[in-house]
Protein backbone atom coordinates (compact mmCIF):
# COMPACT_ATOMS: atom_id res chain seq x y z
CA UNK A 1 0.00 0.00 0.00
CA UNK A 2 1.37 3.56 -0.81
CA UNK A 3 -0.23 6.05 1.60
CA UNK A 4 -1.23 9.45 -0.55
CA UNK A 5 0.43 12.59 0.94
CA UNK A 6 -0.32 16.13 0.23
CA UNK A 7 1.62 19.57 1.72
CA UNK A 8 -0.59 22.41 1.87
CA UNK A 9 2.30 24.48 3.39
CA UNK A 10 5.47 26.61 1.96
CA UNK A 11 7.17 25.01 -0.60
CA UNK A 12 10.37 26.05 1.14
CA UNK A 13 9.31 23.56 3.87
CA UNK A 14 9.42 20.53 1.22
CA UNK A 15 12.27 18.23 1.48
CA UNK A 16 11.19 18.45 5.37
CA UNK A 17 8.40 16.72 4.36
CA UNK A 18 10.36 14.02 2.31
CA UNK A 19 12.68 13.16 4.46
CA UNK A 20 9.75 12.44 7.46
CA UNK A 21 8.32 10.84 4.26
CA UNK A 22 11.22 8.23 3.85
CA UNK A 23 12.15 8.07 7.58
CA UNK A 24 8.24 6.18 7.62
CA UNK A 25 9.68 4.05 5.23
CA UNK A 26 12.84 2.89 6.73
CA UNK A 27 11.12 2.71 10.18
CA UNK A 28 7.94 1.49 9.58
CA UNK A 29 7.84 0.26 5.66
CA UNK A 30 5.30 2.70 5.09
CA UNK A 31 5.71 3.55 1.39
CA UNK A 32 3.71 7.27 0.64
CA UNK A 33 3.55 9.12 -2.45
CA UNK A 34 4.11 13.47 -1.59
CA UNK A 35 2.54 16.04 -3.77
CA UNK A 36 2.20 19.58 -3.44
CA UNK A 37 -1.23 20.81 -2.88
CA UNK A 38 -1.85 23.45 -5.76
CA UNK A 39 -5.15 24.74 -3.97
CA UNK A 40 -7.46 25.94 -0.92
CA UNK A 41 -7.39 22.63 0.65
CA UNK A 42 -10.95 23.27 1.70
CA UNK A 43 -11.97 22.92 -2.03
CA UNK A 44 -9.19 20.23 -3.08
CA UNK A 45 -11.37 17.14 -4.37
CA UNK A 46 -8.48 14.45 -2.59
CA UNK A 47 -9.28 16.42 0.73
CA UNK A 48 -12.96 16.52 0.34
CA UNK A 49 -13.41 13.22 -1.09
CA UNK A 50 -11.55 11.70 1.81
CA UNK A 51 -8.48 10.25 -1.01
CA UNK A 52 -5.63 11.57 0.94
CA UNK A 53 -3.59 9.43 3.74
CA UNK A 54 -1.64 12.07 5.37
CA UNK A 55 -1.26 16.29 5.06
CA UNK A 56 0.91 18.83 5.85
CA UNK A 57 -1.57 21.53 6.46
CA UNK A 58 -2.05 24.87 8.26
CA UNK A 59 -4.21 25.54 11.14
CA UNK A 60 -7.27 27.40 9.79
CA UNK A 61 -8.01 25.22 7.37
CA UNK A 62 -7.67 22.33 9.40
CA UNK A 63 -10.07 23.57 12.05
CA UNK A 64 -12.35 24.79 9.64
CA UNK A 65 -12.69 21.64 7.82
CA UNK A 66 -13.24 19.45 11.25
CA UNK A 67 -15.78 21.71 12.23
CA UNK A 68 -17.50 20.70 9.04
CA UNK A 69 -16.52 17.28 8.56
CA UNK A 70 -16.06 15.42 12.01
CA UNK A 71 -13.99 12.77 12.52
CA UNK A 72 -12.06 12.80 9.32
CA UNK A 73 -8.81 14.35 10.05
CA UNK A 74 -6.40 13.55 13.15
CA UNK A 75 -3.73 16.10 13.92
CA UNK A 76 -0.78 13.49 14.76
CA UNK A 77 2.61 15.58 15.27
CA UNK A 78 3.83 19.88 14.47
CA UNK A 79 7.18 20.63 14.73
CA UNK A 80 9.24 22.67 17.59
CA UNK A 81 11.33 25.33 16.71
CA UNK A 82 15.07 25.45 18.34
CA UNK A 83 15.03 29.40 18.31
CA UNK A 84 14.21 31.20 21.49
CA UNK A 85 11.10 32.85 20.49
CA UNK A 86 9.48 29.24 20.59
CA UNK A 87 9.85 28.61 23.90
CA UNK A 88 10.25 24.79 22.96
CA UNK A 89 6.62 24.67 22.23
CA UNK A 90 5.18 23.87 18.40
CA UNK A 91 4.14 27.67 17.78
CA UNK A 92 4.89 30.39 15.26
CA UNK A 93 3.84 33.71 14.86
CA UNK A 94 3.24 35.88 11.77
CA UNK A 95 5.87 38.20 10.88
CA UNK A 96 4.84 41.61 9.31
CA UNK A 97 8.05 42.85 6.74
CA UNK A 98 8.19 45.67 5.12
CA UNK A 99 11.35 46.91 2.39
CA UNK A 100 14.36 47.73 4.82
CA UNK A 101 15.30 51.05 2.77
CA UNK A 102 11.21 51.94 3.35
CA UNK A 103 10.35 54.73 6.28
CA UNK A 104 8.27 51.89 8.05
CA UNK A 105 9.08 51.48 11.49
CA UNK A 106 5.96 50.60 12.91
CA UNK A 107 2.40 48.61 12.07
CA UNK A 108 0.18 52.20 12.12
CA UNK A 109 2.82 53.30 9.29
CA UNK A 110 1.63 50.95 7.13
CA UNK A 111 -2.19 52.54 7.25
CA UNK A 112 -2.82 53.56 3.53
CA UNK A 113 0.56 51.31 1.97
CA UNK A 114 0.21 48.42 -0.50
CA UNK A 115 -0.31 44.76 1.48
CA UNK A 116 0.31 41.08 0.14
CA UNK A 117 -0.56 38.33 1.07
CA UNK A 118 -0.16 34.54 0.20
CA UNK A 119 -4.27 33.17 0.44
CA UNK A 120 -6.93 34.49 2.00
CA UNK A 121 -7.24 30.87 3.90
CA UNK A 122 -3.96 31.07 5.59
CA UNK A 123 -3.64 32.15 8.80
CA UNK A 124 -0.35 33.52 8.96
CA UNK A 125 -0.42 35.60 5.87
CA UNK A 126 -4.33 36.84 6.64
CA UNK A 127 -6.54 35.86 9.45
CA UNK A 128 -3.93 37.54 11.86
CA UNK A 129 -3.99 40.60 9.96
CA UNK A 130 -7.29 40.65 9.79
CA UNK A 131 -7.46 40.24 13.64
CA UNK A 132 -4.68 42.49 14.08
CA UNK A 133 -6.83 45.32 12.39
CA UNK A 134 -9.77 44.54 14.48
CA UNK A 135 -7.95 45.03 17.50
CA UNK A 136 -6.33 48.19 16.96
CA UNK A 137 -9.67 49.27 15.96
CA UNK A 138 -8.51 49.69 12.43
CA UNK A 139 -10.95 49.49 9.41
CA UNK A 140 -10.64 46.88 6.94
CA UNK A 141 -9.32 48.84 4.20
CA UNK A 142 -6.61 49.91 6.81
CA UNK A 143 -4.43 49.18 3.67
CA UNK A 144 -4.60 51.39 0.62
CA UNK A 145 -4.09 48.52 -1.79
CA UNK A 146 -4.25 44.67 -1.30
CA UNK A 147 -2.21 42.05 -3.70
CA UNK A 148 -2.78 38.29 -3.45
CA UNK A 149 0.75 36.60 -4.19
CA UNK A 150 -0.04 32.86 -4.28
CA UNK A 151 2.77 32.18 -1.41
CA UNK A 152 4.55 33.19 0.96
CA UNK A 153 8.01 33.02 -0.97
CA UNK A 154 6.23 35.34 -3.44
CA UNK A 155 5.03 37.17 -0.66
CA UNK A 156 8.55 37.93 0.48
CA UNK A 157 9.95 39.02 -2.65
CA UNK A 158 7.36 41.37 -3.88
CA UNK A 159 8.23 43.59 -0.60
CA UNK A 160 11.96 43.06 -1.49
CA UNK A 161 11.81 44.05 -4.97
CA UNK A 162 9.17 47.28 -3.45
CA UNK A 163 6.02 46.01 -5.63
CA UNK A 164 4.57 45.65 -2.04
CA UNK A 165 4.98 47.98 0.85
CA UNK A 166 4.29 44.99 3.31
CA UNK A 167 3.40 41.21 4.10
CA UNK A 168 2.42 39.39 6.62
CA UNK A 169 4.99 36.28 6.89
CA UNK A 170 4.71 32.60 8.73
CA UNK A 171 7.87 33.54 10.76
CA UNK A 172 9.02 29.67 10.42
CA UNK A 173 8.99 29.83 6.16
CA UNK A 174 10.33 33.46 6.64
CA UNK A 175 13.58 31.93 8.89
CA UNK A 176 14.00 29.20 6.25
CA UNK A 177 14.09 31.88 3.28
CA UNK A 178 16.36 33.87 4.83
CA UNK A 179 18.15 30.60 5.85
CA UNK A 180 18.12 29.64 1.77
CA UNK A 181 18.99 33.29 0.59
CA UNK A 182 20.97 35.43 3.62
CA UNK A 183 21.14 38.23 1.44
CA UNK A 184 17.33 38.93 1.89
CA UNK A 185 18.09 39.87 5.22
CA UNK A 186 19.49 43.35 4.36
CA UNK A 187 16.48 44.10 2.70
CA UNK A 188 13.69 43.31 5.46
CA UNK A 189 12.61 44.54 8.23
CA UNK A 190 10.09 43.37 11.08
CA UNK A 191 7.66 45.82 12.17
CA UNK A 192 5.39 43.93 14.36
CA UNK A 193 5.12 40.19 15.33
CA UNK A 194 1.54 38.61 15.87
CA UNK A 195 1.20 35.12 18.36
CA UNK A 196 1.55 32.97 18.42
CA UNK A 197 -0.16 30.20 17.46
CA UNK A 198 -0.39 26.59 17.22
CA UNK A 199 2.05 25.41 14.26
CA UNK A 200 0.63 23.47 11.70
CA UNK A 201 0.39 20.17 12.08
CA UNK A 202 1.06 16.49 10.25
CA UNK A 203 -2.58 14.79 10.21
CA UNK A 204 -3.67 11.53 9.20
CA UNK A 205 -7.08 10.57 7.65
CA UNK A 206 -9.34 8.06 10.43
CA UNK A 207 -9.45 5.84 7.56
CA UNK A 208 -5.50 4.52 8.10
CA UNK A 209 -6.92 3.27 11.28
CA UNK A 210 -5.70 3.36 14.97
CA UNK A 211 -2.98 1.41 14.70
CA UNK A 212 -1.22 2.58 11.82
CA UNK A 213 -1.92 6.09 13.26
CA UNK A 214 -0.77 6.04 16.58
CA UNK A 215 2.50 4.10 14.99
CA UNK A 216 3.28 7.07 13.03
CA UNK A 217 2.40 9.74 15.70
CA UNK A 218 4.78 7.26 18.08
CA UNK A 219 8.15 7.12 15.10
CA UNK A 220 8.26 10.70 14.56
CA UNK A 221 8.38 11.38 18.26
CA UNK A 222 11.34 9.29 18.31
CA UNK A 223 13.29 10.29 15.07
CA UNK A 224 16.54 8.50 14.34
CA UNK A 225 20.06 10.17 13.51
CA UNK A 226 19.15 10.97 9.53
CA UNK A 227 15.45 12.49 10.69
CA UNK A 228 17.32 14.73 13.17
CA UNK A 229 20.05 15.75 10.27
CA UNK A 230 17.22 17.22 8.50
CA UNK A 231 15.11 18.53 11.38
CA UNK A 232 18.07 21.20 12.47
CA UNK A 233 19.21 21.85 8.69
CA UNK A 234 15.52 23.44 8.77
CA UNK A 235 15.48 24.29 12.62
CA UNK A 236 13.68 21.89 14.07
CA UNK A 237 14.46 20.78 17.44
CA UNK A 238 11.65 17.63 17.91
CA UNK A 239 7.73 17.20 16.83
CA UNK A 240 5.92 17.36 20.12
CA UNK A 241 2.51 15.58 19.81
CA UNK A 242 -0.99 17.85 19.21
CA UNK A 243 -4.44 17.27 18.80
CA UNK A 244 -7.27 19.27 17.28
CA UNK A 245 -8.34 21.18 20.52
CA UNK A 246 -5.19 23.14 20.33
CA UNK A 247 -6.27 25.03 16.90
CA UNK A 248 -9.73 26.09 18.35
CA UNK A 249 -8.23 29.30 19.53
CA UNK A 250 -6.96 29.89 15.74
CA UNK A 251 -11.09 29.07 14.95
CA UNK A 252 -11.96 31.88 17.80
CA UNK A 253 -9.36 34.61 15.64
CA UNK A 254 -11.31 33.68 12.56
CA UNK A 255 -15.16 33.32 14.27
CA UNK A 256 -14.25 36.71 15.25
CA UNK A 257 -13.19 38.80 12.46
CA UNK A 258 -15.78 37.67 10.54
CA UNK A 259 -18.78 38.08 13.05
CA UNK A 260 -16.88 41.83 13.24
CA UNK A 261 -17.18 42.34 9.31
CA UNK A 262 -13.66 41.77 8.12
CA UNK A 263 -14.44 39.15 5.70
CA UNK A 264 -12.02 40.53 3.60
CA UNK A 265 -9.05 42.70 3.69
CA UNK A 266 -9.44 45.70 1.47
Amino acid sequence: MKLRVVSYLAPNWFCLYEAVLAYLNRVLGVKTQLIQGECDPLEDPILIQDQLDLAFICGLPLIRYCQIVLDQLQPLVAPVMEAPRYQNSPVYFTDVIVNAASYLFSFDDLAGKSFCYNDPGSNSGYNLLRHRLFQGGNPKHFFGKVIQSGSHQRSIRLVVDGLADCAGIDSVVLEQELRDYPDLSCHLRVVETIGPCTMPPLVAAQHLGASLIQQIQIALLHPDSELQTAMAQMGVKRFAAVNLSEYKAIASIYNTVIKAGYEAIC
